[in-house]
């Protein structure tokens, strides 16, 4: 990253961003490590836990969509607060009132969708301060805020042992008030902003065949990420036979491997174009899943193959939306909440599949084989809309950036 960055856009409002991105994705997932504690305690099977995990990101796959019309409609900077006031509410009730059913974690995490919602309102909120050939870094720094989860799988489990599961909900409202602070004093909309857009644009956004490509490669690359990280906590405690402190630490390994290169995909996008660098992410989470995929005895090398496989989810993560602003400058509020919307879907379906999977087989084997077909698939797909990007909007008289 050049000075020239720096002063392209605003950084306080980016730090704002990517702080407010964090934190909520902190507390979206946090079910995911807690997981296996909650289980035992209510009494849930695999497929109930599974459920519960991938509810929230259900949840906030359809709100990301609601969000992004709300910043649309008001501003990205008041979107986010409504967001964030939701989200402590919820937290605070399900803290003093507990939770004592698996009806009642399946509502919670139907609030704790709001905070998986903040991405159609974080990526604008960054995106709009900046010029195209600064889109990689900049949605790449506020795109990194989902290393929140790292926070989650570290830390939650660990918590919970020691204070009991339901207090990890007021433990987590430090930080989020916290930062609701910090967000209201310091983040900016931009002052040149795209004008409002009616539903039908939405509606007119589906109608383009560009955005279903988008829509597809984030559920597999977001999805992936978010669906493995929710998984693996159960994943490494059935395989394995994990206690949950040591699942969530091998969990936030992987977790870490994506989060960190979710900015320097981005970047790498910037330097050799969004399109060679999710190729080479899509083939590289494709064969790790699948040799993971064959039941490893040794959870070193387990651990190992899903690390390198985030990685290339999380940079993967970084070059779409290196991509996205130049095909969709003008709707990038609409297709940010219609891309991350299916993103969140591809997450849940990830997460509901292997715990379903699981539940019927006993295993997790079909389900991972079938997530790396998907990555197979959008490889495909990708190399095969590549030279007509190339030659359309992503030429050179187009635009600046490296498509």
């Amino acid at each position: 990253m050049n000075t020239s960055f720096w002063k392209a856009g605003h950084a306080p409002t980016l730090f704002a961003a990517f702080l407010y991105f964090d934190l909520s994705f902190m507390v979206w997932y946090v079910l995911g490590p807690l997981g296996v504690q909650i289980a035992a305690d209510l009494g849930l099977t695999t497929q109930q836990r599974a459920m519960m995990v991938a509810t929230p990101i259900l949840a906030g796959a359809v709100l990301r969509f609601l969000m992004g019309l709300l910043a649309d409609r008001t501003s990205p900077k008041t979107a986010g607060l409504i967001g964030q006031v939701v989200v402590i509410t919820a937290l605070a009730a399900a803290w003093q009132l507990g939770v004592h059913s698996y009806e009642q974690a399946l509502l919670l995490g139907l609030f704790l969708g709001f905070a998986g919602a903040s991405f159609a309102v974080a990526l604008p909120l960054a995106s709009q301060w900046y010029p195209p050939q600064h889109q990689g870094k900049a949605m790449g720094i506020a795109g990194a805020g989902n290393s929140g989860t790292v926070l989650a799988a570290l830390f939650a489990p660990g918590l919970a042992a020691a204070f009991g599961w339901s207090n990890v909900f007021g433990l987590a409202l430090i930080p989020l008030v916290l930062t609701l602070i910090i967000f209201a004093s310091v983040a900016k909309n931009a002052p040149e902003r795209p004008k409002p857009k009616a539903l039908g644009d939405y509606l007119k956004a589906l109608g383009d065949r560009d955005s279903w490509w988008f829509m597809f490669f984030y559920s597999v690359t977001f999805g992936g990420f978010l669906g493995l990280a929710s998984t693996l906590p159960g994943y490494f405690h059935d395989q394995y036979a994990f206690e949950p402190v040591k699942a969530g630490y091998y969990t936030a390994a992987c977790v870490f491997a994506g989060s960190l290169l979710r900015p320097l995909g981005g970047a790498l996008a910037d330097r050799i174009g969004g399109i060679r660098t999710l190729l080479m992410m899509y083939t590289l989470a494709s064969l790790c899943i699948f040799m993971v995929g064959f039941n490893l005895p040794s959870s070193t090398a387990a651990l190992g193959l899903f690390v390198i496989a985030m990685l290339s989810l999380g940079a993967g993560n970084g070059a779409v939306f290196q991509l996205v602003p130049q095909r969709f400058r003008r709707e990038i509020g609409v297709m940010t909440g219609l891309i991350g919307m299916a993103g969140g879907i591809g997450g849940f379906c990830l997460t509901a599949g292997l715990g379903a999977i699981k539940q019927s087989t006993g295993d997790y084997q079909l389900g991972l084989w079938l997530f790396a077909s998907l990555g197979v698939m959008a490889w495909i797909g990708l190399y095969g809309v590549k030279q007509r990007w190339r030659t359309t909007w992503g030429s050179a008289a187009m635009t600046a950036a490296r498509v």
